[in-house]
């Protein structure tokens, strides 16, 4: 008779195992589901900051061109192409950026210095949200890829979570620009 007391409360803390594991698992789908939401909202500011710029009258009209073009690929990606749009938009933003006289000249014209702040400021918030969002991602790969979960489907129909892989290095000229 005690052997069955001991086979059934093996069998509890298992699965009291398993449920915990679930709402771990449920936990984690959650903050990745937060930090994607957050991650797109950060490139959706940069994208509209650097627009914003593109077509004020404060940058030459090449650079104009080029920082709108990227600028509205960015914002208008479709899921499967974001990241490489995304990775454009940095790409011309340290073309556009690149001189720290040109910077210089910029902030001193009417408006540069608030426009290049919040430039700065929403480029420097990219790479933080991208590695939140990444760092979430990595959590639950590793808790997926565990024998007992892939065994009883712990994780349910949720996809598969994927990183955000993107060139987000900032400007350097930028990154001296106080915010």
């Amino acid at each position: 008779m005690s052997i069955w007391i001991w086979v059934a409360l093996a069998v509890v803390a298992f699965g009291l195992y398993l449920s915990w594991t679930a709402g771990r698992l449920d936990r984690l789908h959650a903050r990745i589901d937060a930090a994607r939401a957050a991650l797109d909202a950060q490139l959706l500011r940069r994208a509209s900051t650097a627009q914003e710029l593109a077509t004020s009258t404060l940058l030459d009209p090449a650079a104009s061109i080029l920082l709108y073009q990227a600028s509205h690929a960015a914002r208008t990606a479709q899921p499967d192409a974001r990241e490489v749009a995304e990775s454009e938009l940095s790409q011309a933003l340290r073309a556009v950026f690149a001189e720290p006289e040109q910077v210089a000249e910029l902030a001193a014209l009417p408006g540069g210095a608030e426009a290049l702040a919040d430039l700065g400021e929403s480029v420097r918030r990219v790479p933080m949200a991208r590695r939140f969002h990444n760092d979430s991602v990595r959590a639950a790969r590793a808790v997926r890829r565990h024998r007992l979960v892939r065994l009883f489907r712990l994780a349910g129909h949720a996809p598969f979570p994927l990183a955000f892989e993107m060139d987000d290095e900032a400007p350097r000229t930028l990154e001296r620009v106080p915010a």
